[in-house]
């Protein structure tokens, strides 16, 4: 399995409402370093409908400002859409939707 596979099988699993940080969907998949991997698979996903990358976010709970589906804009939609929600800086509720 590739790196990138391995990091899709993780995305694959942040639960609708919820959401990931890049750091911990690189510690899932095999190393703690892998972050900016993490944002480049992403990036390059080869199936959105399946692979919810809008539910990664960095560590803060920004979103991604090159959202590669849209804009950071549509990334905040598809994550209100499953019930998700954010502070007043416009970055998501950990506390609330961090998955665990």
């Amino acid at each position: 399995m590739t790196v990138f596979e391995r990091i899709y099988d993780e995305v694959k699993k942040i639960p609708r409402g919820s959401v990931a940080t890049y750091g911990q969907i690189a510690m899932r998949s095999g190393n703690p370093r892998w972050a900016r991997v993490v944002g480049y698979a992403l990036h390059v996903n080869p199936d959105p409908d399946n692979i919810p990358c809008h539910r990664v976010v960095n560590r803060d709970g920004r979103l991604s400002p090159a959202f590669s589906f849209g804009g950071e804009n549509v990334q905040r939609a598809l994550l209100e859409a499953e019930g998700v929600t954010f502070l007043e800086s416009g970055y998501v509720d950990l506390k609330k939707h961090i998955m665990k």
